[in-house]
């Protein structure tokens, strides 16, 4: 398959953009798969009342069949031709948040969407994306989009067009260029069905905002229990990690580089994963900064290129440095975990 891939301007305010968008959302009409942006990361799209074109999705990412979709949407109205009821908390949050990075779980009118965009559940999760070019194609198409991260399954998502072409040049119809995306990391998703709504993963928009625009909220027990089933889009399986064999570290930095000596002294060629601040202070061979714990929301932003990044470097095994789990610091950490396979080493 050729992928066609077309550069828009984020603000969709020009002739070319404009008819650009057009030929991707006559692909997606027509049942094909094409990758945009989102403020988040890059979404893998398709028609999501069709199972033709979600099966696309599940062949593309090579991702099991048994994992929900995410619904993306442009407006309140096509959300209301897919759900049962909004409650009213649902209904707060929409108006506080949305669009925005924050997916919210309702449950389903039947019939109306492809039973593989919920793996079978009686629910689904529904965004409406806070970027002009991922809401300026889905009107234009004129359909839900059942849209995953725009990646192979398993490996770090993207959040670049070029992130894209990498992994799925040749595998998808298209790829919509909408530059960088922000935030970085996938939306919160919040399952509002329970009558103390769950978070089922953290994401974009943090506990804190959630319970300062509604009260209490809880986390899923799968979060802090890898035992459990994880029950939200995008958590069932290995995600985001890098090719080396990644350990986060939950020490000093002193302790940290010890483990990176013991590793060299192996003969491996070892890579860190850290911040601004403490760049300069390993001895590795390749260390790189996702961004400065003075702002956690910069880690965020380069989380997923930065373990892309040790894909392209000679590295055997990589130490990550630990963040707190405030704020947006929690979807940090839940991704840093997956990356590394759960795999924590503790200074003593």
């Amino acid at each position: 398959m050729q992928t066609k891939y077309w550069t828009v301007d984020k603000n969709v305010d020009n002739s070319e953009s404009y008819s650009q968008l057009e030929e991707a959302a006559e692909l997606l009409q027509q049942n094909e798969t094409v990758a945009f942006p989102t403020e988040t990361v890059y979404g893998l799209g398709a028609n999501a009342k069709s199972d033709q074109a979600v099966k696309k999705i599940f062949e593309a990412k090579g991702r099991p069949s048994d994992n929900p979709l995410i619904v993306h949407i442009a407006s309140k109205e096509q959300m209301n031709e897919i759900v049962e009821e909004i409650p009213e908390q649902a209904e707060m949050l929409i108006e506080r948040f949305w669009p925005g990075p924050l997916t919210l779980i309702f449950k389903i009118k039947k019939d109306t969407l492809s039973s593989l965009v919920t793996a079978g559940l009686q629910t689904v999760g529904i965004r409406m994306p806070d970027h002009p070019v991922a809401l300026e194609l889905i009107k234009k198409c004129g359909l839900p989009i059942a849209a995953p991260s725009a990646n192979t399954s398993g490996k770090p998502s993207p959040t670049t067009a070029d992130h894209v072409f990498q992994d799925l040049n040749g595998r998808i119809a298209g790829i919509v260029d909408g530059g960088a995306t922000g935030v970085g990391v996938e939306s919160t998703v919040l399952d509002c069905t329970e009558a103390v709504p769950v978070i089922l993963r953290p994401g974009g928009i943090t506990r804190e905002q959630l319970e300062d625009a509604i009260g209490q909220v809880s986390y899923d027990p799968s979060l802090s229990n890898i035992k459990e089933a994880p029950r939200s889009p995008g958590m069932k399986y290995t995600h985001y990690a890098p090719q080396a064999k990644f350990s986060l570290v939950k020490g000093s930095p002193e302790f940290l580089q010890t483990l990176v000596n013991e590793a060299k002294a192996e003969g491996l060629r070892v890579g860190v994963f850290t911040t601004e601040e403490h760049a300069a202070f390993y001895e590795a061979d390749h260390v790189l900064s996702a961004g400065t714990s003075q702002d956690l929301a910069t880690v965020a932003a380069g989380l997923y290129d930065t373990l892309r990044k040790f894909d392209t470097l000679p590295v055997d095994c990589i130490f990550g440095e630990v963040f707190p789990v405030e704020g947006i610091g929690q979807a940090i950490m839940n991704r840093l975990t997956k990356a590394a396979g759960h795999r924590i080493i503790e200074e003593k």
